[in-house]
């Protein structure tokens, strides 16, 4: 299983003809991609959570900024979710 993944990661676009993106809907906030990113490119925002369930006054989500983003990939590798993903700037 390991070695599926690694190799799955090494085909990873990066460079600078892609930037990531983050999917929303999987992102937890958890602040990891920001840690990792030595450019600033990242940032996380406010968002109301979308379940009535829990009683939680701040949801976080990342963001990040194409400018500064050159596509290094390490945000990608350290999200614990899979929400961020390299696509073609």
């Amino acid at each position: 299983m390991n070695a599926m993944r690694a190799e799955e990661r090494a085909k990873l676009k990066g460079g600078d003809d892609a930037v990531a993106w983050v999917k929303e809907e999987l992102c937890i906030g958890c602040d990891q991609c920001t840690i990792v990113c030595d450019d600033d490119a990242i940032e996380l925002y406010d968002t109301p959570l979308a379940s009535p369930i829990m009683d939680v006054d701040v949801n976080r989500k990342a963001r990040v900024l194409r400018d500064p983003c050159t596509g290094c990939k390490l945000c990608v590798l350290a999200c614990p979710t899979d929400a961020i993903i390299m696509i073609d700037r």
